[in-house]
């Protein structure tokens, strides 16, 4: 077996558990985790922020390319913790990105294709190297098509709302169920029918379906597929 580190990618539905396993298999292997969602989210507060978006989510879009290579996206990676900040252009902004107001928003940012031009460059700068656990919506398509290993996450809309709507609820928000279900649903379909890298399966990716999986079920599988992975190389 080859002590060569991986290039790991996870793609898959909104809410379905992708940065919390990604997080513990980089914390495993002693690899570096990225967050792609995390950035989209970054520019569209961004754009929030300086009413580049509207309520109905038009996004002003020459003034957006204006602007995207002023918006500094990056992270601080706590390996121990497994804890990740995001930071906008020095700013941590962990907490805001993460609120419903965002949620509702970020796909009509993240299917620009400038937008995700740039955040596609910059994800390949921070996996180059190999040593990491990417996931997103497009890695093991668009951002490393050759990516060691593969796995595309899925979970029924209405497992995923439940799971979304008690992350928001811990956390105080004034949220439904409902409201949540149907934000899952919308982001489904444009992640989906975006003309630029929509979210689909890789033709060599392994499906994990956690519906009814524990936590530890779920990591238990996919240690297996690290395991397999390292073996070929």
């Amino acid at each position: 077996m080859s002590d060569k580190q991986l290039i790991i990618a996870i793609d898959g539905f909104s809410s379905c558990g992708k940065s919390t396993v990604a997080k513990e298999l980089a914390r495993k292997l002693g690899y570096i985790y990225v967050d792609t969602g995390a950035m989209y989210r970054a520019v569209t507060l961004y754009c929030m922020r300086n009413s580049i978006i509207d309520a109905d989510g038009n996004v002003d879009e020459p003034r957006l390319k204006r602007e995207i290579g002023n918006i500094g996206v990056s992270f601080i990676y706590d390996q121990q913790t497994s804890k990740n900040t995001t930071l906008l252009n020095g700013e941590v902004v962990e907490d805001e990105i993460r609120r419903i107001e965002v949620s509702n928003k970020v796909s009509y940012v993240s299917r620009i294709d400038f937008v995700r031009a740039q955040m596609v460059k910059l994800q390949q700068q921070m996996g180059s190297k190999g040593g990491i656990v990417m996931d997103g919506r497009d890695i093991g398509t668009v951002v490393f098509p050759n990516a060691d290993l593969k796995i595309f996450m899925t979970a029924s809309p209405e497992v995923r709302a439940q799971r979304r709507f008690d992350e928001l609820t811990a956390k105080g928000e004034k949220v439904t169920f409902d409201e949540i279900l149907e934000n899952v649903n919308q982001r489904d379909y444009i992640d989906q029918h975006r003309e630029v890298s929509p979210l689909k399966q890789a033709a060599d990716a392994h499906v994990v379906d956690n519906s009814h999986m524990t936590r530890d079920e779920q990591f238990a599988v996919i240690l297996q597929l690290v395991e397999e992975a390292k073996a070929k190389k």
